[in-house]
């Protein structure tokens, strides 16, 4: 039983990471591919589409985070409480993570289509980028938060 918490742990590590990873890779690829676009017709926009369009790295970030945290307490022969509790922080933080990082390359991708045809759009873009960037900083939060039911 306990090699199946470990390995259960595991996997909540696994989703912490590739979920958020995947997701953050994919909004960037969303919002990325809109900076070829804006730059064909404006080449001068390059700096300030590319800062519309790095934000979903970040939910990759988390993850990582997430799981800088949680790897310490994740050996063989733990409770499957603990194994439990990591690996639905790991399901809900790469869940969040993935579902928000690709919204946010959607915003993102609208800011860097404007910026191309001219219009000053980076902070409103950038506001507007954040609204589902703070569901994954929420998801990081809980993920925290629930390590203190660990024993």
């Amino acid at each position: 039983m306990n090699d199946f918490a470990f390995v259960l742990a595991g996997v909540g590590l696994a989703l912490m990471v590739g979920l958020s990873g995947c997701g953050s890779a994919i909004g960037l690829v969303i919002s990325g591919s809109c900076v070829i676009g804006a730059i064909r017709k404006r080449p001068e926009a390059f700096g300030t589409a590319m800062v519309a369009a790095v934000l979903p790295s970040t939910q990759g970030i988390y993850g990582f985070v997430g799981f800088m945290i949680y790897m310490p307490t994740v050996a063989p022969g733990m409770s499957m409480l603990n194994a439990s509790i990591v690996f639905g922080a790991g399901l809900m933080l790469g869940l969040v993570a993935l579902v928000s990082a690709i919204q946010q390359g959607i915003v993102c991708a609208s800011s860097v289509n404007a910026i191309g045809s001219g219009h000053n759009t980076l902070g409103p873009g950038l506001i507007m980028a954040a609204l589902p960037e703070f569901y994954a900083i929420l998801s990081l939060v809980a993920a925290i938060l629930v390590q203190s039911a660990m024993k």
